[in-house]
């Protein structure tokens, strides 16, 4: 992050072509915000590269953020740009890639909104956020249809600049939230409160003291939070099996 760079709003838009959405987000770039206050959503990313099947939301959950390198390779090289990138299943959207910060969000939201198809979808968490509901209406609608969300987390004092930036690029239903998309352990986690209810859930207490020492661990040698919850989750998984509840809560045993 840019010295002196805080994040206190997040404006948030939809665009109609992806190569919109690429100029978008090294604009933003180039104009100074950090590549882990930016966030994309999207179903029709072009690739070359045909992806067998879907990654589930639980896989997401349990394995972390996928790196942004591997998407950007199918999907085009500003995904790699970005912070941790999976596909996520949202009622009445479908499959989406999530790009950013706004993906954990999405996983911490999934034992509420979008936890399953009685869900309310994207609107649910979005107006959680602070968002009008109408506008949030006509960004599930328009994601729906194959169309782009950018959102971009910028400092109170410069949010009218950022604004003209992503409508010059061609975003349309521009709106602004007058806060930062929340983060689970941001900068670190102190006690298993500061982990999202999903990551909690999966975890036995036990397992929840490994993996907030693993990814504190990981926080502090690279300030990545999408590698410190993946190095968190490698070694839940080495450490651990599932139980019937799908809860990591088996130790394993070692030879």
């Amino acid at each position: 992050m840019a010295e002196g760079y805080k994040a206190e709003r997040t404006i948030s838009a939809v665009f109609k072509e992806q190569k919109q959405v690429d100029a978008a987000i090294r604009r933003l770039l180039d104009r100074g915000v950090s590549r882990d206050h930016i966030s994309v959503m999207g179903r029709n990313f072009q690739s070359e590269t045909r992806i067998a099947g879907f990654i589930t939301k639980r896989d997401v959950i349990l394995g972390g953020l996928r790196s942004g390198a591997v998407f950007g390779s199918l999907f085009g090289s500003f995904l790699s740009l970005l912070t941790g990138v999976g596909v996520l299943f949202i009622p009445f959207v479908g499959p989406i890639v999530a790009a950013g910060p706004i993906g954990a969000v999405l996983l911490g939201a999934a034992s509420g909104a979008i936890a399953g198809s009685a869900g309310a979808g994207l609107v649910s968490v979005l107006t959680t956020l602070g968002m009008p509901e109408d506008k949030a209406a006509v960004y599930q609608t328009r994601l729906e249809a194959g169309e782009f969300l950018v959102m971009a987390e910028v400092p109170g004092d410069r949010s009218g600049e950022y604004q003209l930036l992503i409508e010059s690029a061609g975003g349309e239903e521009v709106q602004t939230i007058e806060k930062a998309l929340p983060r689970a352990c941001a900068g670190g986690c102190n006690s298993p409160e500061d982990l999202s209810p999903e990551i909690r859930s999966h975890l036995s207490g036990e397992a929840q003291g490994k993996f907030i020492e693993r990814y504190n661990t990981v926080i502090k040698e690279t300030n990545d939070e999408a590698k410190a919850e993946h190095a968190a989750w490698e070694m839940i998984h080495q450490q651990y099996d599932e139980d019937e509840n799908g809860v990591w809560s088996k130790a394993k045993t070692t030879v």
